[in-house]
């Protein structure tokens, strides 16, 4: 953290020396960045502090909300729905060896559950209540690093609060992210994941500059309950660092150096929200090999990811160009502050992936879904562009009605290019299964004493997101279910021949496979062998296969 160029003291001062308080004009910003503004100044409808939080937040809820409980659940939906469905004593016993990274959010799930029920609406709504809260934080979050960034020359024009402008815009363009969509329409915990990044980040802006313990513990506090829900969301952690290294507390440029200062406030408060979490730790070590089937990201992957959070790959243009805005209109400022919405969210979004990926070819570790909460900063990033576009076009000496007109073009074009991808997201396409119509088919095609083969035990899982027409198939294979092996898939018997003594008086076989390549799977153990060996031996062929996303069934008989 400290510069080769630096002697020891200097070095020890810029790694840890204690922030100063707040000056009077800090004092200012902070009360504009609340939403205050100057003494006596008439504030447009829209610049209302409320509104600026408020109305991303229901556009997050209204847009997420839509159709949330049209698509299927997909396999890691339908882990959730059958780890919340055990009791408290269950799923910790569960955690113990499998998927102690979602402990937390099975815990909560469950106490939801058991109340209002585990339909896919019902799964899904916490996550669409924690992304509409992210895109009323992500709203604050831009507003108070735009405030922070103007100094004291915000609020001045009353037809033009950029903070206001910059915060509503910085949320809406998050609340109608097609991948925002997608994660609040989830029952997994990323979205959750992203509220608490978002909430960590808004926290920084407030304790930064400011300074008091109490801003500092609730940001420990969040951090914590980032990590908690997903401990790949503690890289939001490094983010703030370099935050902190691009920035100074005090809100101007510090003489004789371009780097900040990383207090020990900081230091203190992310330990602490580290240290709560020793014990997920411990148990998440001793389940590495649940990661095992991830390999090597590419250039695929990169590729992947940048269209994603685009929304699509005619999004990514001009979305690049608007982030690039961003940063530029914050560098380029008159009254330049470090401590400004790219300091803020040019770290956030670039930090995490790029620590992921690296880390990923020593042990592979990257997975989209593990750098989401990301995607915040990105809607800060290109709401600061059209911020810098609008004042560009205002300064120029043009009619009065050319600045927000052309603002509202942009904006409209962007919205206009969202509308197919909002509606694709929607769709069971988007997801990798189709577990609906997966239980359709057997519901429709099952008869008495039919037997299932899921291959491999992991493919369990594709029969629990709707379990019924499932149920009724014989799983002679099965050792002990889930609830008995404290495990998400149940254990099978290892003999084959023990497997084959059971094989009696059956006339038909469903076999259950899901490869991402949608190709039958060659069978890997030896159980697996003699499953197929013992339809071949029995003279049965293939009645017919379906395909329902990635979920293979295929029915055997004679």
């Amino acid at each position: 953290m400290s510069d080769t160029d630096t002697g020891p003291e200097e070095a020890a001062a810029t790694v840890a020396a204690p922030e100063p308080r707040a000056p009077e004009p800090w004092l200012a910003e902070r009360a504009r960045a609340e939403g205050a503004g100057p003494p006596g100044a008439r504030r447009p409808w829209w610049q209302a502090g409320w509104l600026v939080i408020a109305v991303p937040a229901g556009t997050a809820f209204a847009v997420g909300g839509y159709e949330i409980g049209g698509p299927s659940l997909w396999r890691d939906e339908a882990y959730t729905k059958d780890a919340i469905g055990r009791s408290v004593s269950q799923i910790f016993a569960l955690l113990g060896h499998q998927d102690a990274v979602h402990g937390a959010y099975y815990l909560l799930m469950h106490v939801i559950a058991a109340a209002v029920g585990t339909s896919a609406t019902v799964l899904r709504f916490p996550s669409l209540c924690a992304m509409a809260i992210a895109a009323g934080f992500t709203a604050a979050a831009g507003r108070r690093a735009a405030a922070l960034a103007a100094g004291p020359a915000a609020g001045r024009d009353r037809r033009l609060d950029i903070p206001a402008l910059t915060g509503l815009l910085s949320g809406l363009v998050f609340a109608t992210a097609p991948y925002m969509t997608y994660y609040a329409q989830m029952a997994r915990s990323y979205a959750i994941v992203t509220m608490f990044a978002v909430v960590a980040s808004y926290l920084l802006l407030r304790a930064y500059p400011d300074g008091r313990w109490r801003w500092w513990a609730a940001y420990g506090a969040a951090v914590a309950l980032t990590g908690l829900f997903n401990l790949f969301g503690l890289l939001i952690l490094a983010a703030h660092g370099v935050t902190l290294l691009l920035t100074d507390p005090r809100g101007q440029a510090a003489a004789g150096r371009l780097t900040g200062r990383v207090p020990l406030r900081w230091l203190a408060a992310s330990a602490g929200g580290v240290v709560v979490l020793t014990p997920l730790f411990r148990v998440t070590s001793r389940e590495q090999k649940q990661i095992a089937w991830l390999s090597r990201p590419g250039f695929s992957s990169i590729d992947r990811l940048v269209v994603h959070f685009a929304g699509s790959r005619e999004l990514v243009i001009p979305f690049a160009l608007l982030a690039l805005g961003g940063i530029a209109a914050a560098c380029l400022a008159d009254e330049w502050r470090p401590l400004n919405p790219a300091a803020i969210a040019l770290p956030w979004l670039v930090v995490p992936p790029f620590l992921l990926v690296a880390a990923s070819y020593v042990k592979p570790v990257y997975v989209e879904r593990y750098v989401e909460f990301c995607l915040p900063a990105l809607a800060i990033l290109v709401a600061a562009g059209l911020v810098g576009l609008i004042r560009l076009v205002s300064g120029l000496s043009v009619p009065a009605w050319l600045p927000p007109a052309a603002g509202a073009l942009v904006i409209g074009g962007l919205a206009a290019l969202l509308i197919g991808p909002q509606a694709a997201i929607r769709q069971t396409a988007a997801r990798t299964d189709n577990l609906r119509l997966a239980s359709a088919i057997v519901a429709a095609h099952e008869q008495p004493g039919d037997v299932v083969f899921y291959m491999p035990i992991d493919m369990h899982v594709l029969g629990t997101g709707y379990p019924a027409p499932f149920l009724r198939l014989r799983n002679i294979a099965l050792a002990g279910s889930g609830i008995a092996s404290a495990t998400l898939t149940g254990t099978e018997i290892t003999s084959p021949a023990l497997l084959k003594s059971r094989f009696t008086n059956v006339t038909r076989v469903w076999v259950v496979t899901g490869a991402s390549n949608y190709k039958f799977p060659t069978p890997g153990t030896a159980v697996d062998k003699e499953k197929m060996a013992l339809i071949a031996g029995a003279g049965m062929h293939i009645l017919h296969r379906w395909q329902a996303g990635e979920v293979m069934l295929t029915l055997y008989g004679n």
